[in-house]
């Protein structure tokens, strides 16, 4: 190249070039440098040459052993960051540094040229967009309005603030939304976010979930008055407002803090709370990238913060409902007695019920709908209401799982299913009969953890009864266990969550609490949910116990007459003379005519012997028994027909009655009010 033109470009590199230019000889000392050097504007070359930029006081450490680094091996760098001051500059400044070694015609190194750009800018563009992205990584992984007011919190003293202040509306945490508006005066807020970086040691004025006022006149109380976030540069402790405010005032005399920013936390046009970052001694001020970045990040916790208070009204609904769909009390029973503890902590489907059921029967209920939520809930009523009306029916256990699991079905297909949030609609469901009469249960089970049974012996266990499909899912196939209970015994029916899924596991705690039963059921099943819960559930839980009853001779009258038409005067004979014994002669007359009506359809229209029983609870139940399937019709005779109004009798001086099957056969039963 001309030497005139070499002599032109490097006078060009080193006046005109916006790039910063840095000769460095074998001790790294500057021997030439550009005036577009970042920190040499305005600084007298005399002061430069000949010195190293630890001595400038500015790029010592990782900067000097990069260069040394450059200088033995000859291995360029490019784009090295430097972060931090310069001489003569305020601030923290990005540089990027690039350098190269160069040699003599025989090898020999003559030293490092260095260039230099400002990228101050990009760089905070860049750390702004990392830090926005790592808040959007680590803000709002649950729907919990604390957690993720703290995970802001812990966010923003990651490099934006030294103390991080999260304060939230009460009604925000209640899932509601406040009167839309800013607020016009004190504001009531509850620290739900606190956090100090690792360089800052004070405690918070509140602690997490103390009630905090935010008065007319702070910077907080402005911002929300206007939602407009509040950048204080020099924050000064004899400050008006703080003056107003000594608690406050020392807190931050303590802490160092010199600078603030107070930003009001809004989602989708509700005010949800605010936000306020400080800096302390060692820090510099905030400044209006700070803001920029502080808004970046308080926005995207804010959508998470009303995501959560959205789903927190929907659960403290759900809940609600969960609430109003299950019984309130249970109802008093001759057959036995109950007590129940109900925790729904999750909006889930947990359901239980005692439903009453002729000849003085009980059944016991357990069921559980899959998911959370309002639909669960709304589902898990539905299935409730559902075995009510199939327990009227009299129908079996297994037959009344069988129906439930085709109205699960029907109900499934209500929901959509491309949604993978959302599983396929499935329950399960627990149901047994006892009656105290013959001291006997009968247990089919969907699905459902099976029940535990406490003999007055202390022998306790899990009933051995098959595991049907769960409700909606297969096909349903279910099997009835029978077995007998003595006086005194005592079932719980739970749910999966008390069990935490180790059923065989929590059997010794059922031996130490149901073992040797002490006091009523209550106390039982207060002992027991203590022995099994050691902390808070994070799901719903139920424990129902039932202490079986058996209804003893005085209560009860049973026969078994011959299958033949005489039979219809025995049973006129026995009813009444039992109902003397009882010292209930005003039903002598109606009792007699509906056993003998029933005993004649009997022995008409089946084969076999014939059983009669009385019960005397709080109704008197008459029960007849037969070896026929065929259920008996209700039809009013014309008044030239020879038959056909023997249960129109029947009906007429019963309050209720009805049919249901057994294996062998059905039973008809009428229930009359007592005197």
């Amino acid at each position: 190249m001309d030497p005139e033109y070499g002599a032109a470009l490097l006078h060009a590199l080193f006046t005109n070039s916006r790039v910063g230019l840095h000769v460095l000889d074998p001790e790294l000392r500057i021997v030439r440098f550009s005036a577009a050097a970042p920190g040499s504007q305005g600084v007298d070359p005399r002061d430069v040459l000949g010195r190293t930029w630890r001595d400038l006081g500015f790029g010592a450490g990782d900067v000097e052993r990069m260069l040394r680094e450059v200088l033995d091996t000859g291995r360029p760098v490019d784009d090295f960051r430097y972060r931090g001051r310069l001489p003569n500059r305020d601030g923290e400044w990005t540089l990027s540094i690039s350098a190269f070694r160069f040699d003599n015609a025989e090898g020999r190194p003559l030293g490092v040229a260095v260039m230099v750009v400002d990228v101050t800018e990009r760089d905070r563009a860049e750390r702004r967009l990392e830090a926005v992205y790592r808040a959007g990584e680590t803000i709002g992984t649950t729907l919990d309005v604390f957690r993720t007011a703290q995970e802001l919190a812990d966010a923003a003293t990651r490099g934006l603030a030294d103390v991080a202040v999260v304060d939230i509306l009460d009604a925000v945490l209640h899932g509601e939304a406040p009167a839309p508006g800013p607020p016009l005066d004190q504001v009531t807020v509850r620290r739900a976010g606190f956090r100090v970086s690792a360089a800052v040691a004070v405690p918070g004025l509140y602690e997490i979930g103390d009630v905090n006022v935010l008065r007319f006149g702070t910077p907080y109380a402005q911002a929300l008055s206007d939602l407009r976030p509040r950048l204080l540069r020099h924050l000064d402790v004899d400050d008006a407002w703080l003056v107003r405010d000594p608690a406050r005032a020392e807190l931050l005399r303590e802490a160092g803090a010199h600078s603030l920013l107070a930003i009001p936390l809004t989602a989708r046009g509700v005010l949800l709370g605010m936000t306020a970052f400080y800096r302390t001694r060692g820090s510099p001020s905030f400044d209006d990238d700070d803001l920029l970045l502080a808004r970046d990040v308080v926005t995207r916790a804010a959508v998470c913060v009303d995501n959560a208070r959205q789903y927190t009204r929907e659960h403290t609904l759900a809940r609600l409902t969960q609430r109003a769909l299950v019984p309130s009390r249970l109802p008093v029973h001759t057959a036995v007695e109950t007590a129940y503890t109900y925790m729904p902590v999750a909006s889930s489907g947990v359901w239980y019920d005692v439903l009453p059921l002729s000849g003085a029967r009980v059944a016991l209920v357990a069921g559980e709908v899959s998911g959370h939520g309002m639909r669960t809930v709304t589902t898990m009523g539905r299935l409730r209401t559902a075995v009510s009306a199939f327990a009227a029916m009299e129908l079996q256990p297994d037959e009344l799982l069988e129906r439930l699991h085709d109205v699960t079905g029907d109900l499934a297909q209500e929901y959509p299913t491309d949604d993978p949030g959302q599983p396929l609609l499935t329950a399960t469901c627990l149901y047994i009969v006892y009656n105290p009469a013959t001291h006997r249960c009968v247990v089919a089970r969907a699905g459902h953890p099976p029940p535990v049974f406490a003999l007055p012996d202390g022998t306790v266990g899990f009933v051995d009864c098959p595991q049907g499909p769960v409700l909606g899912r297969g096909l349903p196939s279910y099997t009835n266990t029978e077995l007998e209970l003595y006086e005194g015994s005592i079932l719980t029916l739970q749910n999966a969550g008390l069990l935490h899924g180790r059923a065989d596991g929590r059997l010794d705690l059922y031996r130490e609490v149901l073992g040797a039963p002490t006091g009523g059921v209550r106390e039982l099943c207060d002992a027991l949910v203590t022995a099994m819960l050691t902390e808070r559930p994070d799901d719903d839980v139920l424990l129902l116990l039932a202490r079986t009853r058996v209804l003893g001779e005085d209560r009860l009258g049973s026969w078994t007459l011959p299958n033949e038409p005489a039979s219809a005067a025995v049973a006129r004979r026995l009813v009444g003379g039992r109902l003397a014994d009882w010292d209930l002669r005003d039903l002598a007359f109606s009792t007699e005519l509906i056993a003998s009506e029933l005993v004649t359809n009997a022995v008409r229209y089946s084969s076999g012997p014939v059983g009669l029983r009385l019960i005397r609870d709080t109704t008197l139940t008459c029960e007849v028994s037969d070896t026929s399937s065929a259920a008996p019709h209700l039809r009013h005779a014309e008044d030239d027909d020879e038959g056909g109004r023997g249960l129109d009798l029947v009906a007429h001086f019963t309050q209720h009655w009805g049919t249901r099957r057994s294996a062998s056969g059905k039973t008809i039963w009428t229930q009359q009010p007592l005197p």
